[in-house]
């Protein structure tokens, strides 16, 4: 708890204005909350809110870790600055669509029924590429510079954006096909908030276990070395052997979405 409180604290200390930015979508995540409560529309076979509420949560996390590493990187006040502003502000805007989608009761993705829709579909998907190309330099800035921080750690960062990378490349594969489940349409029994489909393929298990790579190996290796008094030889093995399970963690749910299977079957 006192790592995490680094962090809020670090956070709010070196980016007020990201920082604020993770208060709104946690705003956003309470008001949803209440929403499952208050409102009973449905689509897709889950409550409209369910949706808002798993994107604000994410995404909160997501702006947080950025703002928290850009701290570690020998960054200049105006270059982390320039980070922390593209990523919190593009996802701010992204989880206002989806929220505003939500309380109209329609689908933020893939929705095609207007051209109102359609564009704002559009924004989101150009918004999510800003935050790509931002993944993209960190993970190329993860291999050039020296971090604030342990080797083993510095390597679990980069493996972490990596993997982070393939986890958009299967919100790319989504995008393609125009819907997230495979074998079925979108909708039908899932699991309890996930919705993730319990009767066929759904890419959503490998998009999700990918996003979060970047948070669960670094946190991964900062416990091992706080736990582990070892060479940095072996805490480095272990860190890159932690990554490449996870990896093919999310290539065998992958794989599974894509032959029709469902993540667990009920």
């Amino acid at each position: 708890m006192s790592y995490l409180k680094n962090i809020f604290h670090t956070v709010r200390r070196e980016s007020p204005i990201l920082h604020g930015i993770v208060m709104i979508h946690f705003v956003f995540a309470i008001v949803s909350i209440l929403g499952l409560f208050v409102d009973d529309r449905m689509l897709m076979g889950v409550n409209v809110w369910v949706k808002p509420l798993k994107f604000c949560v994410s995404g909160g996390i997501y702006i947080m870790t950025v703002g928290y590493l850009t701290t570690l990187y020998p960054y200049s006040n105006r270059k982390r600055n320039i980070i922390n502003n593209l990523t919190s502000w593009t996802l701010l805007f992204e989880i206002g669509i989806i929220v505003y989608q939500g309380a109209r009761g329609v689908p933020s993705h893939y929705n095609q029924s207007s051209l109102f829709d359609g564009l704002l579909f559009a924004a989101m998907g150009i918004l999510v590429a800003v935050n790509v190309l931002i993944m993209a330099f960190l993970a190329f800035d993860t291999i050039r510079l020296k971090m604030k921080v342990q080797r083993p750690v510095q390597i679990a960062i980069l493996m972490g954006w990596v993997i982070m990378l393939a986890g958009s490349w299967v919100g790319g594969q989504m995008i393609g096909q125009m819907a997230h489940n495979v074998g079925v349409p979108d909708g039908g029994a899932g699991l309890p908030l996930v919705n993730w489909s319990t009767v066929a393929g759904d890419l959503r298990v490998a998009h999700f276990f990918g996003l979060h790579g970047i948070q669960i190996i670094p946190l991964f290796a900062v416990t091992l070395s706080k736990r582990w008094d070892t060479h940095t030889r072996n805490l480095l093995v272990a860190v890159v052997i932690f990554g490449l399970v996870y990896a093919s963690w999310i290539g065998f749910t992958f794989y599974q979405a894509k032959q029709g299977m469902p993540f667990i079957k009920l």
